[in-house]
Order: structure tokens, then sequence, then C-alpha cells
């Protein structure tokens, strides 16, 4: 063979096998098969990496990957300790006392002041606005509350401050805007309280950026959206109750029966009384200084009458509406479960030990006495929808009291009246009484009462002119208010 043809024949053996080689070779797989699990695609023969599930730690994977969603903690600063209180400030500032703790942004102090009415200020924290916890309950609200009841507890001085050289009154007229400084020893230094809330992530801004503090109060409000805490955390708040109730005060209850009437509600008070399957709750408000009442009804089948025992603090659940009887709102359709006395969805005890208050009132603050509060009204928008809005109504003090405890002293017995019929009041007494200033109001008893010694309490009991001074609720019969007594014991003739 030549030289020629066996170069020829070389070349066709090299063609053959690339064309070989071409033919067995196999395009890589848009998506690989692993029947066997072998890390070799079935199709393409291919490798297959291993599957990798990146465990990330402050962002990063042990195989140097980044985590996209990743993003520091940022640091926690005390901006309440940063902040300095400077009595040189030209502000308007005074040392104080807490008369009453109303809720996260709001406590009244004892002021000696000229400029202030009455010896004490209502006081409205500035640049900050907590969950609601005296009215429509808030999540959060109450946790707010103790906050800061808690801190301004342990305070052996405090302090409150105004933006500028004067007091300044908020939007209500009635209460002042202030910053509160507060400490906790002889030689420790004043903290700002308005900022500790902000920080703790208790409050939203209010005006934050707008202030004498507001680099601090901007710092305490993004750090605590930052940190996620609390009112800007994701969270449910393990105190409020997210069911289909609404939780209110008895307070925004009275002030808003019409508003609430038909639906469930849910509130704390203290069972003053109780007297068969129905029982008379109250709830102090110190913002208005005094006590609302409300009659709950429980039914002859409720499974635990002694949840409702004197001096109970308990959960209500259930739907107010309309007594006709009675001439007033009560709660009924009581919400429980007899198998969980813990459920958060239906009534339950808080506690024990909380005396009723009857607390003493005169006749004329019962028969006249107003109350201004604010109440919630339904109004028709813009676009024809239904809106609510904020405005303040006039209520009789009897109103919001009813069903209340009060003691009245020093009446003078005109004349009684005795009920007789086929009805439970057979035997009860209507005893006409006039204070001191010639007011009349009617005491009325419980049905039929005995002495002691199981004798009938009678008319004869109370000649004209005997003074005697009375424990009971305050109720009402054909729209006028009177007192309700249940024991002869709660009379005292003087």
């Amino acid at each position: 063979m030549s030289k020629l043809s066996r170069l020829l024949l070389l070349f066709v053996v090299i063609a053959m096998l690339v064309g070989c080689l071409a033919a067995c070779e196999q395009p890589e797989c848009e998506e690989h098969v692993d029947a066997d699990a072998d890390h070799i695609c079935d199709n393409c023969d291919a490798e297959i990496e291993e599957p990798h599930e990146h465990s990330f730690v402050n962002g990063k994977c042990e195989c140097g990957a980044e985590d996209p969603n990743y993003s520091p903690t940022p640091e926690f600063v005390d901006y309440a300790s940063q902040v300095k209180f400077n009595p040189n400030s030209g502000r308007k500032y005074a040392e104080v006392t807490v008369k009453s703790y109303i809720d996260g942004d709001t406590t009244h102090f004892f002021i000696d002041d000229p400029e202030v009415e009455y010896g004490y200020l209502k006081a409205r924290y500035l640049g900050i606005n907590t969950p609601e916890s005296t009215g429509v309950i808030e999540p959060w609200g109450k946790k707010a509350s103790n906050y800061t009841k808690g801190q301004l507890m342990q305070a052996v001085s405090i302090i409150i401050e105004s933006d500028t050289e004067s007091w300044n009154i908020d939007s209500t007229g009635e209460r002042y805007l202030v910053w509160i400084w507060y400490k906790t020893s002889e030689n420790g230094e004043y903290r700002n309280l308005n900022l500790e809330i902000l920080q703790q992530g208790l409050a939203f801004g209010s005006n934050a950026s707008d202030n004498a503090y507001s680099e601090y109060t901007m710092g305490a409000l993004n750090q605590a959206k930052a940190l996620k805490l609390h009112v800007f955390s994701k969270e449910k708040d393990p105190n409020f109750y997210y069911g289909g109730a609404t939780e209110l005060s008895l307070k925004e209850i009275k002030a808003n029966c019409e508003l609430y009437e038909g639906k469930l509600v849910k509130f704390e008070a203290v069972v003053a009384k109780r007297s068969g399957a129905t029982v008379y709750v109250e709830e102090y408000d110190a913002e208005t200084d005094m006590y609302f009442g409300m009659q709950v009804f429980c039914g002859y089948n409720y499974p635990t009458m002694g949840d409702f025992k004197t001096g109970n603090r308990v959960v209500i659940v259930g739907t107010l509406s309309y007594y006709e009887t009675g001439g007033t709102y009560q709660v009924s359709n009581l919400q429980y479960d007899a198998l969980d006395s813990e459920w958060e969805g239906g009534c339950r005890v808080l506690g024990s030990g909380y005396p009723s208050s009857y607390n003493e009132v005169d006749v004329d603050t019962i028969m006249n006495g107003t109350i201004i509060l604010d109440v919630i009204k339904e109004v028709e928008g813009e676009n024809g929808e239904m809106v609510e809005i904020k405005e303040q109504q006039t209520f009789d003090y009897g109103e919001l009291a009813h069903y209340s405890t009060v003691t009245v002293k020093n009446l003078t017995v005109q004349s009684v009246y005795k009920t007789t019929s086929d009805t439970d009041s057979n035997g009860a007494l209507t005893i006409t009484c006039k204070d001191e200033n010639g007011i009349t109001i009617k005491i009325r008893t419980a049905a039929k009462l005995t002495w002691s010694d199981k004798s009938d309490v009678v008319e004869s009991d109370f000649p004209k002119g005997t003074v005697i001074s009375v424990k009971g609720i305050i109720d009402s019969f054909n729209g006028e208010y009177q007192i309700k007594v249940f024991n002869i014991n709660d009379v005292t003739f003087e």
C-alpha cells in the first residue's frame, strides 16, 4: 500500500471515530432525572450535585450563601436615659403626685398651681398615643396602662413638664399636654416616661417629630418599629380577646347603650350585689371619679352561680339588651363553658376580695346630677356610607350610676307605702324621704324584709320624722331614680 493510500485510510478512520463520538455524546438535560438516586442523570449521565438546604445564622450559611431577607437587628438604645431634665430650659414644670391612674398615656396628678383648677391636673402624655384601655379595649392597651402605672408607683418624685413656657391644653379642652419625668431613688436621675413607653413599643407616635424632644421621640419610635415590639409586631396580645365579643369598659357601654344594643359585649367589673339570678356589678372610673353600674341577668340555669359571689372581680360576656320591665339596659344571654371555667370567650372569675363601693352620694347628685361623656355616633358620610364619630353628650348621673352601690345619709321619713300583690314585690315598702335640703327621694325595699328575730319589717317601723341612712343600689321606677335596699341591716336609724 502506497504512502498516500495509508494517509487516506488514516483520515477515514479518524473521521469515523469523530462521528461515532459525536453520535454517542448526548446534550445535557434541561431538567435532570435521577430515579435511582446515584447523583447521575438517567438521561444525559451528567453528575448531579447533592441538594443543600441553607442554614442561615446572622444572615449567612456555612456554604457562603447569604440570606436575601436578612436585616440585622439594631442594638437597643435607651433614649429615656439619654435625654435629661433641665429645670433651666424655660419650659413650665411642676413637681406632682398621682391622684389616679387612667391609662397608658393619661394620668391625673395633684398639683399646687393657681393656674390649674381644683388642685389636680389631667395629664395627656406628649409625643405618644397608647392603645385604648378605658373605652373600646384595644390590643396592648392594658399592657401599656399597666406599664405606666407600674413605673409611676416606683417613683419617689414625679415632675411634669410642658413643651413651652406655659401649660397647654389638648383638643378636649380638659387635659394638659406634658412630659412625665420620674425617679425611683432620691439620688437617682429623672427618666422620661413618655420615651420609655414609646421605646417599649407600647405606643404609636403622636406629633413625635414636632416637640421639644423630637430627636429622641423619633429615635425611640423608629427603634420600636425596627425591633417590631408590641404594637409594631405581628404577635397577638396574650391579654386581649380576639373572639366575637366587643371588649369595652363598663363606662363605654353605659355611654353608648344604643350603639351596642343587641351585640355581644365583654367587660370587667366587681360583683356588688346579687339577688337570685340577677347580679349587680360596678366599676370605678377614675376620670369621672364615679362608679358605673350594670344589671346582669344570669338566667335560672347558669351552672356556676357561685362565680358571682359579692366581692368577686369577674369578666362578663353577654348580650346588651333593653330591659322593658326595668326601663333600662341589662346584660343577659351570658356566654360560658361549663367544662372550662377559664375560657376567654365566656364569663369567668378574675379574683376575689373586692368590696362593694357603697359610695357616699348626696340626694341632689342622684336626682339632678349630670356628667358629660364622649359618645360614638353613626352618621352618613359624604358617599352615603355610615361612619362613626365622637361627640360629647350630657347624661344624668343616675343613668350612668344605675345599679351601682351607694350610701345616702340623713334622710327624714315622710311617708311609707306597702305593696300588696301576687308578685315577688308583695310586702315591699316604699319609704318616701327628704334630705337636709328638702329634696325628695324614695327608698324601695327588695320585697318583704325581716328583722333578726324573723318578724316582718312593717310600715310602723318607719314613723314620719324618723331620720335614717341607707345602703343600697341606685334603681329607678317610672323614670324616677330611687334607692333599692335588700336587707334591713342596710338601714341605720339615727
